[in-house]
């Protein structure tokens, strides 16, 4: 094309500069040796930086930002460099992190909570019911065990405090028949995490569990008993007072501690899991299976079905497994 149309011409068309193409033809040689340091004429000289870094540095300044100590010299009467310097000669020293005292915050450990049978391990939280109209809402307590999944007890109230929450695990134990859990787990709510709360359990002996900040699966049982209560086809949008919420609540609480068969006990119902019945249903289920295998073997593929099976333990974050080797049996766990 330059042969064509001259080197200018072919130039415009490719949208390149001849000294681009003058530079591309004829590079400059590779520079031998090391490179010349270069000073700009407004760089702080070293003793002028050490000066600077020696005043942040101070006793005085020593808790102050960059801004602040620019601000009050020059109040003095006094100019060591621009802000901006400042803070690059900090970050030069890897100097620029909170310069003032700050409050060390515990480090929260996750909670891991065992049971293998029921009253060692309750979990509790509260939730939301809309009153009649907007901004008027009522405040279900509820107090669920982790093996069993029975809801042990349950209150509404129109607020949420620490006495009232005090109140109630104290109704708990009542209605459990006097026995207390061994460790009770909550989210961090202020009525949970209250000294109230926290009196109590202590008196009590029972161990206090609380969610890690900023984590939702921390307190699972509740939230999908919780679930559970708010998808039920005969869940009202609505309450028209605190007694309606009261009569639906009995009767939800009823029906799932003693006819909701739950998927993550077997398909039974919590207060059979409860008080040990389930033992017996279970094995009445078994035999119901054997006999349905007995009369028509082809309909189970020559396998005779078993009912799901009850839990042996569950938990509140397990801890991890050690990876199985090839050998090792494959096992199912159900929580």
């Amino acid at each position: 094309m330059e042969e064509l149309l001259g080197t200018a011409r072919a130039c415009r068309i490719l949208g390149r500069s001849r000294s681009t193409l003058h530079r591309h033809r004829n590079p400059r040689p590779p520079r031998l040796g090391p490179r010349r340091p270069f000073h700009h004429p407004a760089e702080l000289s070293a003793a002028e930086r050490e000066r600077v870094l020696a005043v942040l540095d101070s006793a005085r300044f020593v808790d102050k930002s960059p801004a602040q100590v620019w601000a009050i010299l020059l109040d003095e009467g006094m100019y060591l460099c621009s802000q901006a310097t400042m803070y690059r000669l900090l970050r030069e020293r890897g100097q620029t992190g909170e310069r003032r005292a700050q409050a060390v915050r515990p480090a929260t450990v996750k909670p891991e909570l065992q049971a293998d049978g029921p009253d060692q391990v309750w979990s509790w939280d509260i939730t939301k019911l809309k009153g009649p109209v907007r901004g008027v809402h009522y405040l279900l307590y509820v107090i669920i065990d982790i093996f069993s999944r029975k809801v042990v007890h349950w209150e509404i109230w129109p607020t949420e405090n620490g006495t009232l929450a005090k109140e109630f695990i104290q109704h708990a134990i009542i209605a459990n028949g006097g026995v207390a859990p061994r460790s009770i787990h909550a989210d961090r709510g202020t009525a949970m995490t209250s000294n109230t709360v926290t009196g109590l359990l202590a008196l009590l002996g029972i161990d206090q569990s609380h969610s890690r900040p900023h984590v939702s699966n921390d307190n699972p049982y509740s939230e999908a008993q919780f679930k559970t209560l708010k998808y039920c086809p005969a869940f009202p949008g609505r309450f028209g007072s605190i007694e309606d919420a009261n009569s639906f609540c009995g009767r939800f609480f009823a029906y799932y501690n003693h006819e909701h068969r739950h998927s993550g006990i077997g398909m039974h119902t919590p207060a059979t899991v409860h008080d040990g019945t389930a033992t017996r249903i279970q094995t009445h289920r078994t035999a119901t299976l054997q006999a349905a295998f007995r009369a028509h073997p082809e309909r189970f593929r020559g396998r005779c079905p078993s009912p799901p099976p009850l839990p042996d333990k569950v938990w509140i974050n397990p801890p991890p497994q050690p990876p199985q080797t090839d050998n090792e049996p494959q096992t199912t766990h159900v929580a």
